[in-house]
C-alpha cells in the first residue's frame, strides 16, 4: 500500500497533517482518521474504496455528489443550522474529482464530523430514530434532478436472485440439490409474490426511488445529546423500490435470532422493533409515499428474508463460492435460519396491516 500521507496530499486539505491512524472496523472499505494540527483546522476521514465490490468508481462519487449535494440544497432551503455536521463533505483532488487513484487503489476523502458517536444497539429506540432517519433521507431525495446509476447492479432485484438460484440448481455444482429440495420448494411456492415489485414496475405502478440500500442502524451519526444528525455510508446510495430500505432494516433489525442461528426457536419476528421503525419511518416518508407504496409495507418485510434465503441457499448449492463460511453446512444453516424468519414474518402479516393502517390514522 502507498505512503497515506501522499495519498492524502492529492486532496485540498486545510491545516498541517498531524497523524493518520486506522477508524473504525468496517467490512468494505478501509477508513482512517486524518488529524490535524491546528485547532481552527478540520479532522479528516481517509478511505480506500473496494473496487472489487464497487467496480464503477466514477458512478459510485457521481452518485455521493449527487446525493450529498440536493441534501444540502434542502437543508439551506429549511434553513437548517450547522448543516456540515447533517450532511457529508467530500474533499476535491486538484483535477476537480471526489475520488483519487494511486495505481492501484481508488482513495476519497471528507471532513471528519466531531462529536457524532454511531451505535450498533437495536433496540425500539433507536430503530424509531433509524425509521425517521431513512424516511427523511429518501424524502428529501425524491425530487433529485440528477439520474443515479447501479453501484451495484441488480443489487436487490429479486426475479435476478432467482435466475441466480435456478441456475445454481441446474448445474448442482457439488450434488446438494437433492437434500435441499424442501426449500426450493417453499421458495418456487412464494416466488409469484415475491416477485411482485418488478412485476408492478413494469406496470408503471411502482416507481425506483434514491434509496440507501444498506439501512442498518449504525449508519446513522448522532450528536452528544443522542439526536441523529445524518445518514452515512453512501456507497450504495442507488435507485431501487422503496421496499429495499424498509424491508433490509427488518430483516436484521427485528430478527430475535442470529442470522445465522442454529437454534430455530431462537428465531423469530420483533413485533416491537417493527414498530417502532415503522412508526418513524412513515413519520419521515409519508410526504411522497403511495397509496401503493405503503400497502406493499409488510410485502417488503417478508421479501428480504426471503430473498437472503434465496442467495444462502444458491451458495450452498454452488459449494460457498461467495460469502465466508466457517463449516460446511454454514449457507444451510443460514438458509434455514432465514426462512424460520420469513415464515415468522408471514404469521405477522395481519398485524403489520392493522398497525400500518393505526399510523396513518393517527396522523390524519
Amino acid at each position: 500500500m502507498k505512503d497515506l500521507s501522499k495519498i492524502v496530499e492529492d486532496f485540498n486539505t486545510q491545516g498541517t497533517i498531524k497523524a493518520i491512524k486506522p477508524l473504525g472496523g468496517g467490512l468494505i472499505n478501509d477508513t482512517y482518521k486524518v488529524e490535524t494540527t491546528e485547532p481552527n483546522s478540520p479532522d479528516y476521514v481517509l478511505q480506500r474504496i473496494n473496487h472489487t465490490i464497487f467496480q464503477n468508481i466514477e458512478m459510485l462519487q457521481t452518485n455521493i455528489e449527487a446525493v450529498t449535494r440536493h441534501i444540502r440544497k434542502k437543508l439551506t432551503e429549511a434553513e437548517e443550522t450547522d448543516i456540515d455536521r447533517k450532511v457529508l463533505t467530500f474533499l476535491e483532488t486538484a483535477e476537480g474529482k471526489t475520488y483519487s487513484f494511486d495505481g492501484e487503489n481508488y482513495w476519497r476523502m471528507m471532513t471528519f464530523i466531531p462529536h457524532a458517536h454511531t451505535y450498533e444497539t437495536v433496540n425500539p429506540e433507536y430503530s424509531y430514530y433509524a425509521g425517521v432517519a431513512f424516511g427523511n433521507f429518501q424524502a428529501m431525495l425524491a425530487d433529485i434532478p440528477d439520474t443515479l446509476g447501479e453501484t451495484i447492479p441488480d443489487f436487490h432485484n429479486m426475479e435476478f436472485r432467482l435466475q441466480q438460484l435456478r441456475e445454481a440448481v441446474d448445474a448442482d455444482a457439488v450434488g446438494r440439490v437433492a437434500e435441499v429440495q424442501y426449500y426450493l420448494d417453499e421458495i418456487a411456492n412464494r416466488a409469484g409474490e415475491m416477485c411482485k415489485a418488478e412485476q408492478l414496475h413494469r406496470e408503471g405502478k411502482l416507481p425506483k426511488r434514491v434509496c440507501h440500500c444498506d439501512t442498518k442502524v449504525n449508519n446513522m451519526m448522532f450528536d452528544d445529546e443522542g439526536k441523529v444528525l445524518c445518514v452515512i455510508d453512501l456507497d450504495t446510495v442507488m435507485p431501487s423500490y422503496i421496499f429495499s430500505d424498509y424491508g433490509d432494516f427488518l430483516r436484521t433489525g427485528a430478527n430475535t435470532g442470529d442470522e445465522d442461528d442454529k437454534d430455530l426457536n431462537r428465531v423469530n419476528f420483533n413485533m416491537e422493533i417493527f414498530k417502532a421503525f415503522t412508526k418513524g419511518y412513515l413519520e419521515g416518508a409519508n410526504s411522497f409515499l403511495t397509496p401503493l407504496e405503503i400497502e406493499n409495507l409488510p410485502y417488503a418485510a417478508a421479501l428480504f428474508p426471503y430473498m437472503q434465503c434465496v442467495r444462502f441457499l444458491a451458495d450452498y448449492i454452488n459449494g460457498d463460492t461467495y460469502y465466508k463460511t466457517s463449516s460446511s453446512d454454514h449457507n444451510l444453516i443460514r438458509t434455514q435460519a432465514q426462512f424460520k424468519l420469513l415464515q415468522s414474518v408471514e404469521e405477522h402479516t395481519e398485524d403489520m396491516k392493522a398497525f400500518i393502517s393505526e399510523c396513518l390514522n393517527r396522523g390524519q
